[in-house]
């Protein structure tokens, strides 16, 4: 039998027999240099906050990519929470920012991602250096920064009069006050009932979310230095009465009278004569807003006016949209900027006024685009607009957020003279894709990815964006592999956001993934997609779309036939080096199998490990110059090793959950070892050069990432290279320093 002969021809000493020594040193970390793999954005930014007059700061915050300070004199992006751990999985989403107006070095983080039970409860991370350390409130309940409404806000802020005093909305348990500079926070029971009610809530893709209060703000004018504010506004996000007022620093609240209803408000701003600007929608966004409105309201006279820079057009069109965000020039109320959002004809717009609303002009249509610093961006065009700004220090400089990143001009009062308006992609140092596939090939460029949203990249410079993948593009492209003896031959497998007909969701290349042409055909069963691995020559690939069985062709999807010996559970992968054999690891029964015929038939193995479970999807990881042995990340199981005849657990590795392999310090040694998970009791980053008889950790306490470390892959030419995806914070590269 095949099998057999390709098994028997590379027996090897294993380096895990029982009773070998494992110096683990998980508690002193090697020096390693790390690094963002440049791509540049990527990912929904959910609000801009800057200070109201301290020129030059400036925040974003992101659905789950953590949060970011503007640093004007290097002109990039400093991210804030890379140093959180895995017991903070699930706060890297920031439901909202708020800076203390009277002190510019305050800052104020909601920090929680998650409604349901994938989520942590969510925290208050305050800060009096700007971001550099945080100290931290527990909240008794869960917050949302990637859910619904995320786009609206600011949820959060500081009583501009009196930094002690904060206020925060909630999706689903109100209005909540700390008067200790967030110390400690309590409920304001007083605050109406529609905030808690399935009104304030909307049906997204898995069921019922809470919006609540989607924002609150202080009226400046209503108190003095040192003495609290007396008025403050909160808008529910709701379709009936929604606006609420307190005339007595929140301890009661009556609804605002004569405002527009039928509509949810999602943001509003105060310009320098008092009155109050709300933008609307009919839904809180992000995925969906058909309908909207801009409306100014002026407190002196109790009037309300529509402002909309432009109309809904008609039914039949089918191109309704709302309205995503409002801001105002600190200094001058008649310059208002406001975007449209989910308008799909002509296009998502960005509208600016110099007579106070009278008339607005488009400001994106004929615009100029700086794309430098993300080449990738020549075909997104800006939508999700859920936040724009007007630096307070200067006028020129607008910001908008989109779903892929951020936008800036400088000469917007040159624009109001004719002059063409320049925007720039302003994302250096800000990356927030999600890397679902890492590949790193032994020629060719060191690394090739597989992202969400932006389809994935060959990275030439890893230090420089790159464009994209040449050819077939996908949404996201879901997983990645190249054939052991012929590297410049890969595969992948993708899914659209919406398919276009009769397009199939996976593609080969001949140039070590540059250019890609589509497969003939899918599968006979399963939703697309799904994981894919090729044969060591290149000559067969093996595809398994979700939800179906695992599928076998010669010739690119031109024939399939079914792979017969596997659950739909198992994950396969080719030998690096005999193009005969297959692995196959199945976590829910915890057994490998293996396949010695070219991947048409397997066999189990006898070792079994005992079952995982179907969350867990299992890594394989075939030794790069060697046939018939592999490594397999198994979470609770630990490392399992397979030799000929042989699968056994490297001890003193708790937990696996990714595992990469890089190059020997020498031919005669095993690959590096690279595991993310638990080693005798310690979570992180480690490394062994000797097949896993000791370990070193080698990530540091900054780089952390909430715990959200995933396919790690080891370069095969540059010995302790070492690359990682994130969830929401890129990808990232380490070096030994």
């Amino acid at each position: 039998m095949r099998i057999a002969s390709a098994v028997s021809g590379c027996l090897v000493a294993l380096l895990l027999a029982a009773g070998t020594s494992n110096l683990v040193d998980a508690a002193e970390p090697q020096p390693y240099r790390w690094r963002n793999v440049a791509i540049g954005g990527g990912g929904f930014v959910t609000g801009l906050v800057f200070h109201a007059s301290e020129p030059g700061v400036l925040y974003a915050r992101t659905d789950i990519g953590g949060a970011y300070r503007w640093s004007p004199g290097e002109q990039r992006w400093e991210p804030l929470l890379d140093g959180l751990g895995h017991e903070d999985a699930g706060r890297f989403g920031i439901e909202s920012i708020a800076l203390d107006p009277g002190n510019p070095d305050r800052l104020y983080l909601a920090a929680g991602t998650y409604l349901n039970a994938r989520g942590a409860d969510g925290v208050i991370l305050r800060s009096s250096d700007r971001g550099k350390t945080f100290q931290r409130a527990s909240l008794p309940f869960k917050l949302g920064g990637n859910e619904q409404g995320r786009g609206n806000g600011e949820r959060m802020a500081v009583d501009p009069n009196d930094g002690r005093v904060l206020l925060f909305g909630t999706r689903a348990d109100g209005l909540w006050r700390s008067v200790d500079a967030g110390a400690s926070w309590h409920a304001v029971a007083s605050f109406p009932a529609i905030a808690r009610d399935p009104a304030s809530s909307v049906q997204a893709w898995n069921g019922t979310q809470p919006i609540g209060i989607a924002f609150v703000a202080f009226d400046p004018a209503s108190g003095s230095r040192d003495t609290p504010s007396l008025i403050v506004y909160a808008g529910v996000s709701t379709r009936g009465t929604s606006l609420y007022r307190s005339t007595d620093g929140g301890d009661s609240w009556h609804a605002v009278p004569g405002q527009p209803t039928g509509l949810r408000p999602n943001h509003m701003v105060r310009d320098a004569r008092g009155r109050w600007l709300l933008s609307y929608g009919d839904e809180p966004g992000p995925n969906t807003m058909n309908n909207g409105a801009l409306w100014r309201y002026d407190p002196n006279d109790g009037s309300w006016r529509d402002i909309s820079p432009a109309p809904q057009s008609s039914d039949l069109q089918g191109d309704g949209f709302g309205w995503g965000a409002v801001a105002v020039d600190a200094h001058d109320p008649n310059v208002i900027v406001a975007s449209t959002f989910n308008r799909f004809a002509p296009g998502d717009e960005v509208f600016r006024s110099v007579d106070g609303g009278t008339t607005w002009k488009p400001a994106l249509a004929g615009g100029a685009f700086d794309r430098e610093s993300a080449p990738w961006t020549r075909d997104s065009t800006p939508h999700w607009i859920g936040d724009i700004e007007i630096a307070p220090s200067d006028p020129d400089r607008m910001v908008f957020v989109t779903g892929y990143g951020v936008w800036a001009s400088r000469n917007a009062r040159a624009f109001d003279r004719g002059v063409t308006m320049q925007w720039e992609f302003a994302q250096r140092g800000f990356e927030e894709t999600v890397p679902l596939a890492l590949a790193s090939p032994p020629e060719g460029a060191h690394l090739v990815s597989g992202l969400g949203d932006i389809d994935g990249f060959v990275h030439a410079d890893l230090d420089s964006p790159q464009q994209g993948f040449a050819g077939v593009r996908f949404s996201n492209t879901e997983d990645l592999a190249f054939a052991g003896k012929l590297p410049s031959l890969m595969v992948r497998t993708g899914y659209f956001h919406a398919r276009p007909a009769g397009a199939v969701r996976a593609a080969w290349s001949r140039d070590g993934g540059r250019s890609w042409t589509a497969f003939a055909s899918e599968p006979p069963d399963g939703e697309g997609a799904g994981q894919i691995t090729v044969s060591a020559d290149g000559k067969r690939v093996i595809w398994q779309p979700r939800n179906g069985s695992h599928w076998i062709t010669a010739d690119f999807g031109g024939h399939w036939q079914a792979v017969t010996g596997l659950p739909k559970t198992a994950v396969v992968e080719a030998d690096a080096i005999d193009e005969g054999i297959y692995y196959a690891f199945d976590p829910v029964a915890g057994t490998l199998h293996v396949s010695g015929n070219g991947g048409v038939a397997f066999k189990p193995v006898q070792a079994r490990v005992g079952e995982i479970g179907t969350w867990f999807r299992a890594e394989l990881r075939p030794h790069p110059g060697r046939s018939g042995e592999a490594w397999i990340a198994a979470s609770w199981r630990g490392l399992l090793h397979w030799a000929p005849g042989k699968l056994e657990r490297v001890r003193g590795v708790d937990n696996a959950h990714s595992v990469g392999l890089g190059k020997p310090a020498r031919e005669d040694l095993p690959p590096v070892l690279f595991v993310y998970g638990d080693v005798d009791g310690k979570r992180g980053l480690f490394r062994s050069d000797d097949g896993g008889r000791a370990w070193r950790r080698i990530d540091d306490d900054a780089h952390r990432f909430a715990g959200m470390v995933r396919h790690v892959t080891g370069d095969p030419r540059l010995h302790g290279r070492v690359y990682f995806g994130t969830e929401g914070r890129g990808i990232w590269y380490g070096d030994p320093q």
